[in-house]
């Protein structure tokens, strides 16, 4: 009687995960089918697949710097685009959150039971930084799929070590995930010294073990950078730096360095005036502090039970084979390596230490199961104390989840959309008040204009003319001209002779850069300058758009 109720037990646990995963997947559907107003989507994943489909293949853009970046997910985007959709580009780039969930859950069904792999699942795709991932077109959730494959198809290797066929698996994985994101080079260097270990680990004593080990990560190394290598060929023709702009100094030495780099502690200090105590603590903080859009608390958030229950992974359960506890040590040094390398050598965003959440999730998910066999094998009345505590914290981390995403919901508001309350057009413009002049621009200028921006955060996918950025590699390009002029003549001619036709400002902010930045000579002349060439065609929401005109 009591095997057939824990049986009933199981099949209804399993029953109610999976509806809630269902009822996930469809709250992400309907978030997602907005047209796109995210920062990255505009600038770069959506705006450069669409200039390469302008033109008619893939060609350099030196003055977008990010069109240098590895885009194995971008190129996915091109299909829809090319048959004018940019919304399924969003589900496009959740499936591959849906495949890291889906590989979560059959690494820790194969460890540790079917409901504790669909727990680990729904725990990963309900994260809040998953969620805001999930529901843009961004490239994050395609690298953690890769880095995730790439070091579970290693541990998989060690359940037969002499057939290396999990091992070149992982190999392409790894450099499929650079291929995605430049921060899968991080993944590329922990992964390949991990071979080793992995490799001794199961063959320690064996004859000519350090040579095979030392050879397998040689291999390993090799398949995960051809696997890499369109990439860098293509970069290293245009800029003879295979991972441009990326250590540019090495490959290119006396090439312009670009803003001065300060250490993320000293970075802190200036920007936020945080204490020695509070910089000690980041690494903890990232866990319980994020916020969406504020580069202080690490523009993003996590869940801070990611940080609480993986140590419970490694309490004695009261039972579990050493193979277990190896793959543990393995995830928790991936997991530590990773945030270290992006802690040290980038400005600190969650997005940076993506890669780490899976295998947190999975050892959260070791930790929650720990915890209750410990509370079987104590008094019986201490077992329903334990079992209800537990429920209790899984209740209040998916609580904090479900909370973030109703939150989505409000922010979004994609019901108004896809109802047809609002129009696209009206849409977009809620979120991207640049988009009425851009309208202006598709509508009422020729085929042949060229506009430069001012101050549009590099946002041009919805400029349907050519358009390039003012800041090129830190530099203006207004204001070099107005420095170098001799007058307000020579500043047109020099951007008629750059194919120049048309200007779109936002104003606000381009003033204060006047009025902060250029000398009193320097005034003048781009006060002259506006006065004779340059007249006004429209103005809206702060943003105007200009004409040259000799």
């Amino acid at each position: 009687m009591s095997e057939h109720w824990n049986a009933n037990k199981t099949k209804i646990s399993f029953i109610a995960g999976f509806l809630v995963i269902l009822l996930f997947f469809l709250s992400i559907i309907s978030i997602s089918a907005v047209p796109p107003t995210s920062r990255d989507a505009l600038t770069h994943h959506l705006a450069i697949p669409s200039l390469y489909l302008k033109h008619g293949g893939i060609y350099e853009i030196p003055d977008k710097v990010f069109s240098y970046y590895p885009m194995n997910l971008d190129l996915l985007y091109l299909v829809p685009l090319y048959f004018g959709n940019d919304i399924v580009p969003k589900f496009i780039h959740f499936a591959f959150g849906l495949l890291t969930a889906w590989i979560t859950y059959l690494y820790l069904k194969r460890r540790i039971g079917q409901n504790y792999a669909l727990g680990g699942a729904l725990f990963f795709l309900s994260i809040p930084i998953i969620v805001k991932l999930s529901i843009s077109v961004y490239v994050d959730l395609g690298l953690i799929f890769f880095t995730t494959a790439a070091l579970l198809l290693l541990l998989k290797w060690r359940d037969n070590i002499e057939k290396p066929t999990h091992l070149f698996l992982s190999a392409a994985c790894c450099g499929l995930a650079m291929g995605t994101k430049y921060n899968g080079l991080v993944a590329f260097v922990i992964l390949s010294a991990f071979v080793p270990f992995v490799y001794m680990h199961q063959e320690a004593g064996s004859k000519g073990a350090g040579y095979k080990a030392a050879g397998y990560a040689l291999a390993y190394a090799f398949i995960a950078l051809v696997a890499f290598s369109p990439w860098m060929v293509r970069n290293f023709i245009w800029t003879g730096n295979p991972i441009y702009p990326l250590y540019d100094h090495w490959f290119n030495p006396g090439a312009g360095a670009g803003e001065t780099a300060f250490g993320i502690f000293t970075t802190r200090a200036i920007r936020y005036h945080e204490s020695w105590w509070e910089m000690v603590l980041l690494p903890v903080r990232i866990f319980f502090q994020g916020q969406d859009g504020n580069p202080r608390y690490f523009d993003g958030k996590l869940n801070p039970f990611l940080f609480i229950l993986p140590v419970f992974a490694f309490f004695r359960s009261g039972h579990g084979a050493s193979g277990i506890a190896f793959e543990k040590k393995i995830l928790i040094a991936f997991a530590v390596l990773f945030f270290a390398f992006a802690f040290f050598s980038t400005g600190l965003r969650i997005r940076y230490i993506l890669p780490i959440v899976p295998p947190l999730v999975i050892l959260s998910v070791y930790g929650v199961r720990n915890i209750l066999q410990w509370g079987r094998g104590a008094a019986h009345r201490k077992t329903k104390y334990v079992v209800t505590a537990v429920s209790l914290v899984i209740f209040y981390a998916l609580f904090l989840n479900a909370a973030y995403i109703c939150q989505q919901f409000k922010i979004v508001r994609p019901l108004e959309y896809l109802s047809g309350k609002v129009t696209r057009d009206e849409y977009i413009t809620r979120y991207r008040s640049e988009y009425p002049a851009m309208q202006y621009i598709n509508k009422n200028l020729p085929e042949g204009a060229k506009i430069l921006l001012f101050y549009l955060g590099h946002r041009g996918y919805y400029c349907n003319r050519e358009y390039v950025f003012d800041m090129a590699a830190y530099k203006s390009t207004l204001h070099q001209m107005v420095k170098q002029a001799k007058d307000a003549g020579a500043v047109y001619r020099k951007l008629r002779e750059k194919g120049v036709t048309h200007f779109l400002i936002r104003n606000d902010i381009f003033n204060r850069w006047i009025s902060a930045d250029f000398s009193k000579r320097e005034k003048g002349i781009l006060k002259i300058f506006f006065q004779k060439h340059v007249v006004r065609l429209f103005n809206k929401n702060g943003y105007g758009v200009f004409r040259l005109s000799g």
